[in-house]
C-alpha cells in the first residue's frame, strides 16, 4: 500500500513538473494553458489519491477523497479541451465545450454532497475508498464520453495527416490511452469489483514520460528546444530525486518503524526547488564571488566579452587588428602579441599588426602555407600552447617539431591562435608571455579559443568591405571614364575650333605684323583662345585623375560653372540652352570637390540625352530649411525633355537599372551613394511628356559621424509622381 502511495505522489510531482513548464512557455497560448490544466489536475487527483489510501481516520480519508475528485472531475473536460485545441477544432466545437464546462460546474458543486460520494469505507486493502452516490454514475459516464470523443478525434485526424503531425497524435495516444487504462482500474474498486489495490495507477507515471519525449522529439505544442530543457529536468527527477525520496522513505521506516508521508513529500519539494533555483543562482554566485575575490580576472573576462560583441561593428581592417591586439594585450597583461592573415595570391601569411615586436619584424615576417604550424593548425584547428608542446613534444604528434617550435618563437608566441572561418584558415593570432609570468589557465584558453572564432569573423566582414569599397572605387572610376568617353568627341571639337582661328592669325601675322589694331586684336583673341583650351584640358585631367576622398570648403556655383563648361558642347549639338541662376548667398559648403563634379556631370548628360533639340535645359542654386529641421543648399538641374514613366521611377537608383540601349546602369546610383556619403539627399520629379527635374540636397554643416541624421533624411511622398533616393535604401 505504501509502495502504491508513492507512486501516486511520484506520478503528482511529474504531472505539475511537465504542466508548469509547458504553461511558462507559451502562457498565450490556447494548447499550453488547457494542457498545463489538465496536468494541474492529474497533481490534485494523484496526491488525493496517496493521502486517501494511507488516512488514519474516516475524517481525513473524507477531505482527501473530496480533495482528490476536484481533481478527477476536471480531467476529461480539460482533456478533451487540449486535444480540440491542438487538432485545431476548439473553435469549431465551442459549443461541446461549453456544455462539458457546466457539467464539470455542476459535478464540482455535488462533490460536496453525498450525492456524489455517500462516504469513505475501508475497501480491500485500502483504509479508505469511495462509497458511490447517486449521481455517481452519471460522472462516470460523462468521464468515459469525455475521453472515447477525444480519443475518437485524434484517431480521425490521425489517419488524414501525415508527417510531424502524425507523429505527434501518435505519441499523444499511446501516452493518454496508457494514463486513462490505468486510471480507469480506480473505478473498479470504487464499485468494489475488485479487491486488490488499483495497480493501474503506476502506468499513469508512464504518459508523463510519453508526453515528455513527444514534447522533444516530435516538438509536440510546438514549444521549441527551451522545453527540452524542462523534459531534462523531468528525467532528472525520476533517476535521481525519486531513488532519493525512495532513500529516504527507507531510512525513516529503518530508524522510526513509519513512515511519515508529509514529510517525505516535503522532502521531495525541496529536491525539486533546489534542482530548478541552482542553476538560476549559479551564474550570478560566481559573478559575485569573482567580482569580491578574483576582481582581475572577472575584470578582463568582461573586457574580452565586451571586445567580442564590439568587433562586429569594426569594418576598417587596421582598426579592427589594432583593437583585438591592444585589448587582448592589456586585459590579459601581455607583453607581445600579433596577427598575420592569409595572403591568398601569393599563397603566405603575413603579419599584419602586432605589438611590442619590432616594426621591422612585422614588416618581413612571414609563413608560407605549406609550412608545418600553418599545415597543422589548418588540420587541427586547435589553440597551440607552447609550454605544453615543449614539456610533451609527442603529445600533438607533429612530423617537424623543431621548425614547428622555431615558427612559434620567431613570432615569440606563447599561445597560437588558429583564426578560421568558413573552414578556412585566414590567419593566427599569436600572444606571447604574461607579464606576472603566470602561464595560461584553462579558463584563459577557452576564452580566448571563443576570442579567435570571433575575430575570424569579424576579420572575414571587414576584409569582404575593404573588397567592396575596392569594386565601388573601380565602379565609379568606370563610370568617371564612361561619362568623358561622352564627351570626348564634342571637346575634340570645340578644341579644334580655337586653335583653327589660332593658326589663321598666325598665318597673316607676317604680312600685317606693322598692323598695330591687328596685332593687339591678334593677341588678344588667341590668348583668350588658348586660356579656353587649357581651362577645358586642366578640367578634363582634373576630372579623369584618380583621386581619393577629400573633403574641403568649396564654393558649388563655382564647381557647376567648370562642369557646364565640359557638357555646353554637347548642349550645343542639339542647340540645347542652359541657363544658370546661382544664388550668391550660398557659402562655402563642406563637399569632395571632385565627387560632385561626378555626380553633376552624370545628371546633366542625362537631361541632354532625355532633352530634345532646342530645348532648355535650367541650373538653380539655392539654399533651404528642410522639415529634419537642416539647412541645406539645393541644386536642381530641370530639363524640358520625355519624363520617365511612374514604373521606371522607382528603379532609377538601382545598381544597373537602365532604359537606354548603350549604359551601364550606375551612373544614378553612384551619384546617389555620393550625395548620401555627404550626409544629403536626391530627389526626382518627372512626369511623362513634362520633362524631369532632380533635386540634389546638401547640408550646410554636415555632421558624418551622426548616424541618426542619416536615418532621418526627409522622404518625398511618391502618389505625385515625386521619388526619393532616400526612400529605395529604406
Amino acid at each position: 500500500m505504501d509502495y502504491l502511495s508513492l507512486s501516486c505522489m511520484i506520478t503528482a510531482i511529474l504531472s505539475l513538473t511537465l504542466g508548469a513548464f509547458v504553461y511558462y512557455r507559451g502562457r498565450k497560448s490556447i494548447i499550453n494553458l488547457s494542457f498545463a490544466l489538465m496536468s494541474l489536475s492529474i497533481f490534485v487527483w494523484s496526491f488525493g489519491v496517496s493521502r486517501e489510501i494511507v488516512a488514519q481516520n474516516i475524517q481525513i480519508g473524507l477531505f482527501w477523497n473530496r480533495f482528490l475528485y476536484i481533481g478527477a472531475i476536471s480531467i476529461p473536460v480539460f482533456f478533451l479541451h487540449f486535444v480540440l485545441s491542438l487538432l485545431n477544432l476548439h473553435v469549431a466545437k465551442r459549443r461541446l465545450l461549453v456544455v462539458a464546462y457546466l457539467i464539470t460546474l455542476i459535478f464540482w458543486v455535488l462533490d460536496f454532497t453525498p450525492l456524489f460520494v455517500k462516504g469513505v469505507v475501508p475497501k480491500g486493502s485500502f483504509n479508505y475508498a469511495s462509497e458511490p452516490g447517486l449521481v455517481y454514475p452519471f460522472f462516470l459516464a460523462f468521464f468515459f464520453l469525455c475521453v472515447s470523443y477525444s480519443h475518437y478525434s485524434m484517431i480521425k485526424v490521425y489517419h488524414t495527416s501525415s508527417g510531424l503531425k502524425r507523429n505527434q497524435i501518435k505519441y499523444l495516444l499511446v501516452a493518454t490511452l496508457i494514463a486513462f487504462f490505468g486510471g480507469a482500474t480506480n473505478f473498479l474498486l470504487v464499485f468494489s469489483l475488485i479487491k486488490t489495490p488499483p495497480l493501474g495507477n503506476y502506468f499513469v507515471s508512464i504518459y508523463t514520460l510519453i508526453l515528455a519525449y513527444a514534447i522533444v522529439k516530435h516538438r509536440l505544442m510546438d514549444i521549441g528546444i527551451v522545453i527540452k530543457k524542462g523534459a531534462t529536468y523531468a528525467f532528472l527527477i525520476i533517476f535521481l530525486l525519486i531513488p532519493s525520496l525512495v532513500l529516504t522513505v527507507f531510512a525513516q521506516k529503518h530508524f522510526f518503524g513509519s513512515i511519515n508521508y508529509p514529510f517525505s513529500f516535503i522532502i521531495l519539494a525541496l529536491f525539486v526547488l533546489a534542482t530548478f533555483i541552482f542553476p538560476k543562482f549559479k551564474p550570478g554566485t560566481e559573478k559575485t564571488i569573482e567580482q569580491l575575490l578574483f576582481k582581475g580576472k572577472y575584470d578582463y573576462k568582461k573586457t574580452l566579452s565586451d571586445l567580442s560583441k564590439a568587433m562586429i561593428s569594426i569594418l576598417d581592417k587596421d582598426t579592427l587588428l589594432a583593437k583585438i591586439i591592444n585589448t587582448t594585450t592589456e586585459a590579459m597583461q601581455v607583453e607581445k602579441a600579433s596577427i598575420l592573415l592569409l595572403n591568398e595570391d601569393k599563397g603566405y601569411y603575413r603579419m599584419q599588426s602586432s605589438r611590442g615586436l619590432d616594426k621591422v619584424k612585422e614588416k618581413e615576417f612571414q609563413l608560407i602555407s605549406s609550412g608545418p604550424l600553418i599545415i597543422w593548425l589548418r588540420e587541427k584547428g586547435e589553440i597551440v600552447v607552447k609550454e605544453e608542446l615543449e614539456r610533451s613534444p609527442d603529445k600533438l604528434n607533429i612530423p617537424d617539431m623543431a621548425t614547428f617550435l622555431k615558427r612559434l618563437n620567431d613570432m615569440e608566441s606563447e599561445v597560437c591562435i588558429p583564426l578560421i572561418t568558413r573552414q578556412k584558415l585566414i590567419g593566427i593570432y599569436n600572444i606571447g608571455k604574461k607579464m606576472n609570468g603566470n602561464m595560461f589557465s584553462h579558463e584563459d584558453l577557452a576564452m580566448l579559443e571563443t576570442l579567435g572564432n570571433q575575430a575570424a569573423v569579424a576579420i572575414e566582414n571587414a576584409r569582404l568591405y575593404e573588397d567592396l569599397k575596392k569594386s565601388e572605387a573601380q565602379m565609379r572610376r568606370a563610370d568617371r571614364l564612361a561619362a568623358l568617353g561622352t564627351l570626348t568627341a564634342g571637346l575634340a571639337h570645340e578644341i579644334r575650333n580655337p586653335l583653327v582661328a589660332i593658326k589663321t592669325f598666325t598665318q597673316l601675322l607676317p604680312e600685317r605684323f606693322d598692323d598695330i589694331e591687328f596685332r593687339d586684336h591678334f593677341l588678344k583673341v588667341t590668348s583668350g583662345e588658348v586660356d579656353r583650351i587649357c581651362s577645358l584640358v586642366n578640367e578634363l585631367l582634373e576630372f579623369a585623375r584618380p583621386s581619393e576622398p577629400n573633403f574641403h570648403e568649396d564654393d558649388i556655383n563655382d564647381v557647376a560653372e567648370k562642369i557646364i563648361l565640359l557638357v555646353d558642347n554637347e548642349a550645343k549639338k542639339k542647340d540645347i540652352k542652359i541657363n544658370r541662376e546661382y544664388d550668391k548667398k550660398i557659402p562655402p559648403i563642406m563637399i569632395d570637390k571632385e565627387q560632385i563634379k561626378q555626380v553633376l556631370l552624370n545628371l546633366f548628360l542625362n537631361a541632354i540625352e532625355a532633352t530634345s533639340e532646342n530645348g532648355i535645359i535650367t541650373f538653380e542654386t539655392g539654399l533651404i530649411h528642410k522639415n529634419n529641421h537642416r539647412d541645406y543648399v539645393q541644386i536642381k538641374i530641370h530639363d524640358t525633355g520625355e519624363g520617365i514613366s511612374e514604373d521606371d521611377l522607382e528603379q532609377i537608383f538601382t545598381p544597373f537599372f537602365t532604359t537606354k540601349d548603350k549604359g551601364s546602369g550606375l551612373g544614378l546610383s553612384i551619384s546617389h551613394k555620393i550625395v548620401e556619403e555627404h550626409m544629403g539627399y536626391i530627389e526626382v520629379e518627372s512626369k511623362v511628356g513634362n520633362g524631369s527635374t532632380f533635386y540634389v540636397y546638401l547640408p550646410l554643416t554636415p555632421d558624418r559621424n551622426n548616424s541618426f541624421a542619416r536615418k532621418n533624411l526627409p522622404v518625398v511622398n511618391k502618389t505625385r509622381g515625386n521619388y526619393s533616393a532616400t526612400d529605395s535604401h529604406r
